[in-house]
């Protein structure tokens, strides 16, 4: 029964298109840069708000909404590259084809520390002081994007 229940997950998450491809085609970008454009990669994780998962070529085709947190990028070569964003979505489709439209995107390496702690002990103080929902649901936004940032930048 376990194997079963096994072997069922795994040809979910398995494309059983005609097209078959040990290729991804990856292309990742938000409106601050262009970061992959038809790249081939082995392997990109994703962090979403139904989870996090990885994407191999012969992924099922999907849409999700990715939730602030790092996108691995495992290249041919055998090297990862590691992206923050904030929120954006992921596209795979049915032709081993992946596209990341991020709202902002930046190399991990590139995080200032010290200015996601910053941003994060302004956030915490503006959702501790804002009665207003709009303002505390934005505020609160805020705090979960700075928090990953510290997070990725550790």
């Amino acid at each position: 029964m376990a194997f079963r229940t096994a072997a069922s997950f795994a040809r979910r998450m398995m494309s059983t298109s005609t097209v078959r491809s040990s290729e991804m085609s990856f292309t990742f970008g938000g409106p601050n840069a262009i970061f992959y454009s038809g790249a081939s990669v082995k392997q990109v994780d994703v962090p979403s708000f139904s989870g996090a998962f990885g994407i191999l070529p012969n992924h099922v085709p999907t849409l999700a909404v990715l939730k602030p947190g790092v996108v691995t990028v495992y290249e041919e070569d055998g090297s990862t590259k590691k992206f923050f964003v904030s929120s954006g979505s992921v596209s795979i489709n049915e032709d081993a084809s992946v596209q990341i439209l991020a709202e902002e995107a930046h190399k991990v390496e590139d995080i200032d520390a010290a200015a996601a702690r910053d941003l994060v002990a302004k956030a915490q103080a503006k959702v501790a002081a804002t009665s207003d929902e709009v303002a505390k649901a934005e505020a609160m936004i805020e705090l979960e994007v700075g928090e990953a940032l510290v997070a990725a930048s550790a």
